[in-house]
């Protein structure tokens, strides 16, 4: 017995010291992008000036490419595209309707110069604390990096510049990337699959018990997701859209979110003398829920409803734990009659959404609605 509580005393430590080395990873890594940033933002504002100037012209800027690659091969990552790159990194970040953005939407302290302290904190805690200094004002123009910028990396930042056109857009980008971990693939795929506008959009698909008893939902909670990677076929049945996802998981979770953990397909829940089950069933560690999806072949009915509220019920009585959550369903069907959608949450107080899951990707929409709602929740996290 003196052995066991000894050689868990012992692993308990050894967490300790993991945890300790994986912190102080996280602020190398860290360190090495915000440096990575700053050489981009201040190239890119030198050659911006001097193009704005017209002292150079693009010719010069070959040259410069050209000339960086002669006299030190060892530099790379300055070719001609990467440094006119680096100038649009500089010119659409400080620029006062970049800035103004966010501020709008945030606060202050993200649009300040980043010419900040990092002050120390205990080995458990696993992000630094930024302390501004007191010169540190808002000054669009003045050519310091704006504190937002530091959330994602250089690549991240370069795509979404290049993909995003409004700046309410760019922002969200930036704070999902840092929200979900979101390596450059994954960017790629989040703005080619609107992740957008399906999670700012009306969310007249999810019931008043899953607003209730899950206020940040509407912002956790894609409304379309796109399962292009299953090349599926315009007719297929239930089972083989099922076993594609489940085959794809790595991909689907990316388009749930990066929340989600898959638990198991075809639940079973024996309720009396009968058996039932549920397609997929996940849980969400941010909402410690669990999560069940029933997936539909053909356009959403009330009567699916029924059934997923069945299971749910089911799940909350046999399945969840005392120290989880209510659990949510989700029905994904490949289209949903918007009136009807609403009628049907309108008086359910079970936690339901309906999502529309896309086999091809769809023109791209502006969507600026509820922004607010994302930035509060970013600002909440920790």
């Amino acid at each position: 017995m003196e052995n066991n509580k000894v050689a868990i005393s012992m692993e308990q430590q050894f967490g300790e010291v993991i945890d300790i080395i994986l912190q102080h990873k996280g602020r190398a890594s860290r360190a090495v992008n915000n440096e990575l940033l700053f050489t981009a933002w201040y190239v890119g504002g030198y050659v911006s000036a001097k193009l704005k100037s017209e002292e150079w012209g693009s010719k010069v800027v070959t040259q410069l490419s050209e000339y960086i690659r002669s006299q030190r091969p060892d530099i790379k990552g300055y070719s001609r595209r990467s440094i006119y790159n680096m100038v649009m990194f500089y010119d659409e970040y400080s620029s006062e309707t970049f800035c103004a953005t966010v501020e709008k939407y945030l606060n202050l302290e993200f649009v300040r110069p980043t010419t900040a302290q990092i002050e120390a904190s205990q080995p458990t805690q696993e992000t630094a604390v930024i302390v501004q200094t007191a010169s540190a004002q808002l000054q669009p123009t003045s050519g310091q990096m704006p504190q937002i910028l530091e959330l994602t990396t250089l690549s991240n930042h370069i795509e979404i510049l290049c993909r995003c056109k409004s700046t309410e857009e760019r922002m969200f980008y930036i704070l999902y990337a840092n929200k979900e971990h979101l390596s450059f693939k994954e960017m790629q795929r989040c703005i080619s699959n609107q992740t957008y506008t399906a999670l700012l959009s009306s969310k007249d698909n999810m019931s008043k018990g899953l607003l209730n008893a899950y206020p940040n939902a509407p912002i956790m909670f894609k409304d379309t997701l796109f399962v292009d990677f299953l090349n599926l076929p315009k007719k297929h049945s239930e089972s083989k859209l099922r076993k594609g996802l489940v085959e794809h998981m790595k991909q689907f979770i990316l388009e749930l979110g990066k929340d989600f953990i898959f638990m198991d397909q075809e639940y079973r829940l024996n309720i009396g003398a009968s058996t039932f089950k549920a397609d997929l069933l996940f849980f969400h560690r941010g909402l410690q829920a669990l999560v069940a999806v029933e997936l539909k072949k053909t356009k959403f009915h009330p009567r699916d409803l029924g059934q997923l509220e069945f299971y749910l019920e089911a799940l909350d009585r046999d399945v969840k734990r005392s120290n989880e959550n209510p659990s949510i369903g989700i029905i994904l069907c490949p289209e949903a009659d918007k009136v009807v959608v609403e009628y049907a949450m309108s008086r359910s107080m079970s936690p339901t959404m309906i999502a529309e899951y896309k086999r091809i990707l769809i023109p791209q929409e502006r969507m600026q609605q509820q922004l607010n709602e994302f930035c509060n929740l970013f600002l909440d996290k920790d």
